[in-house]
């Protein structure tokens, strides 16, 4: 999803971006992370703009890598490798009763 506005004259403006990325083992375990990304109206220049109708996947996608980098992509790789871990790796909660030296619940 994008969020867009006029803005100082400029027509269609993406003031934010919701994106997804997503990434899959050898073994076909998937994770996925949802983010958001703002952009500054400082950052926008008439000389610069690309009108919203003209842009392209690409545009969209540099300027999100432009701004999710370092700490924060290693975050976002992290969190879908504890996804892929969990899905090779599942931990099964036991409940009360269920204990191996527990009397059977009826």
């Amino acid at each position: 999803m994008i969020k867009k506005a006029d803005v100082g004259g400029l027509q269609g403006v993406v003031l934010q971006t919701y994106w997804i990325c997503s990434g899959i083992d050898e073994d076909g375990n998937e994770g996925v992370f949802s983010g958001a990304t703002p952009f500054s109206m400082d950052d926008v220049s008439p000389e610069d703009f690309i009108p919203y109708e003209d842009l392209t996947e690409a545009d969209v996608l540099g300027w999100i890598e432009a701004v999710v980098v370092g700490d924060y992509w290693d975050h976002v790789a992290q969190q879908i490798a504890k996804q892929i871990d969990a899905k090779k790796n599942p931990v099964i909660e036991v409940n009360e009763g269920e204990f191996p030296w527990s009397t059977p619940v009826e």
